[in-house]
């Protein structure tokens, strides 16, 4: 059985709940990636923050991204996948949340993420395709 964590990329950094949106930024362009899990000072995922939400929810509004934490844009309990839970429940998990991102998580340890590509490479063709089109549609 293929798992998330054998999707999975491996080593995700955190954007810490109290840095800023700024510095958040930056530390994407840096890794080449479009989203970044959200840690609290006690190391537990708070969220992930995409440049989407940086787009809309900080620039779009006129606020200032050196002057916004990363906390202040986390909503709620953030949606995760088990490190050993099988590649299924991971396009489960996409599509019923309707998230493009998963962190995925051993214990409460964040170990990685999984996107969407990866779990399109992991899926059968008519699943991979069901899952663009279920994350595609409104």
């Amino acid at each position: 059985m293929t798992t998330a964590r054998d999707i999975m990329t491996a080593g995700a950094e955190c954007a810490g709940a109290r840095d800023s949106v700024l510095d958040a930024a930056k530390k994407m362009a840096r890794l080449g990636v479009g989203a970044l899990p959200i840690c609290g000072t006690d190391e537990r995922l708070k969220g992930v923050l995409t440049d989407r939400d940086i787009v809309i929810k900080v620039l779009a509004e006129g606020k200032d991204p050196a002057n916004t934490t990363v906390g202040e844009l986390a909503q709620g309990e953030a949606v995760t996948i088990g490190a050993d839970d099988s590649a299924e429940e991971v396009f489960a998990t996409l599509t019923s949340h309707k998230v493009r991102r998963l962190p995925v998580i051993d214990g409460h340890a964040l170990v990685g993420m999984v996107a969407l590509a990866d779990a399109a490479r992991a899926l059968s063709d008519p699943k991979a395709g069901q899952l663009v089109e279920a994350l595609s549609s409104d």
